[in-house]
C-alpha cells in the first residue's frame, strides 16, 4: 500500500512541477502582455477577428499578428498614441512584438481552427466575447473533456472522426 502512495505522490509532484495541475484562477488569468492591447477598441472600430488572425483560415493555428500587420494600419491611424509609438518602436528595430499566447494546448495535442470555422463556429464559441474585453483572458479550460462535451453535442456525422484518438493526439 505504501508503494502505491509513493507512486501517486510522485505523479502529483511531477504534474505540479510540470505545470499540469493548474488552479481555476491560473487557467482564467490574463497573461501579462508587452503592450496593453485592447481587442474591444479594435472590434468597435470594425476590425474583424480574421483580419488580424487570418492564418486561422489557411493553417492549423490562428496565429498572433505580426508587427507588420499592426503597422499596416497604424502607420497612419493613431500615430500620436503612446501605445502605437511602442508598436512603431518594434517595427523600427525590426523586432517582433513578444506577445504571450492566451490559449494554449499541450504539445501532444493537435488542433486546427480550419474545420471549426468551416463548420460555422465563430471565434466567440470558444474564446468568449473577446471584442468586449479590454484585456483578453481565457474563458474556458480548453481540455479534452471540454472538447468532447462540445463534439458530443453535434450531429453524429460531424463527429465521426472523434472516435480515433489520433484525430487530436499526434
Amino acid at each position: 500500500m505504501s508503494r502505491w502512495f509513493l507512486v501517486i505522490a510522485l505523479l502529483i509532484v511531477v504534474a505540479v512541477a510540470g505545470g499540469i495541475l493548474l488552479t481555476r484562477a491560473q487557467v482564467f488569468a490574463a497573461p501579462e502582455q508587452p503592450i496593453a492591447y485592447s481587442h474591444r477598441v479594435h472590434v468597435e472600430s470594425g476590425v474583424q477577428c480574421l483580419f488580424c488572425h487570418s492564418s486561422a483560415l489557411r493553417s492549423d493555428v490562428a496565429g498572433i499578428p505580426s508587427v507588420q500587420k499592426c503597422m499596416g494600419c497604424h502607420s497612419v491611424i493613431a500615430t500620436d498614441s503612446l501605445l502605437i509609438q511602442e508598436v512603431s518602436g518594434y517595427w523600427e528595430r525590426g523586432e517582433p512584438i513578444p506577445w504571450v499566447r492566451v490559449n494554449t494546448q499541450p504539445d501532444f495535442v493537435y488542433f486546427s481552427h480550419q474545420p471549426h470555422l468551416g463548420a460555422g463556429f465563430n471565434c466567440e464559441t470558444c474564446h468568449g466575447e473577446v471584442g468586449q474585453m479590454e484585456v483578453v483572458h481565457p474563458v474556458v479550460k480548453m481540455d479534452m473533456g471540454w472538447c468532447l462535451d462540445c463534439h458530443l453535442k453535434q450531429p453524429e456525422e460531424k463527429v465521426a472522426r472523434l472516435a480515433d484518438c489520433l484525430t487530436c493526439h499526434k
